[in-house]
């Protein structure tokens, strides 16, 4: 009689007299995620683990990861711009000033990251 493994197409290998169910992952997306993703994954690694394995077990988690990755670059980037615009730093503060508008710009991506974390990465 076949197990409910083999009734679901699963096979077995034998291993030193034992039957070894013969699990593989399902084919990962090659979705290219970058810091943010890589922040969101030890994050949920290390805080939900079980949603972490689900992913994994599914094989999305490489695309769930991408758009983690893709939705923090996007609030990040519409926060400097907002943040920016608000402060009144243009693009002729650059011309006149360039050492304060980098000292500027770099505040304001500070601050927009300390968003993008809180509301994206850490959740």
């Amino acid at each position: 009689m076949e197990s409910l493994f083999e009734q679901m197409g699963g096979t077995y290998s034998e291993v030193n007299g034992y039957l070894i169910p013969d699990l593989k992952f399902p084919e990962q997306d090659r979705s290219f995620f970058s810091r943010y993703g890589r922040l969101h994954l030890k994050f949920i690694k290390e805080n939900k683990r079980g949603f972490y394995t689900s992913l994994l077990m599914t094989g999305k988690l490489n695309q769930y990861l991408a758009e983690v990755d893709k939705t923090a670059h996007e609030l990040l980037k519409q926060l400097i711009n907002q943040i920016a615009k608000q402060q009144g730093v243009t693009e002729q503060l650059k011309i006149d000033d360039q050492i304060k508008w980098v000292g500027l710009m770099n505040n304001i991506k500070s601050c927009a990251e300390e968003v993008v974390f809180r509301e994206v990465i850490y959740v």
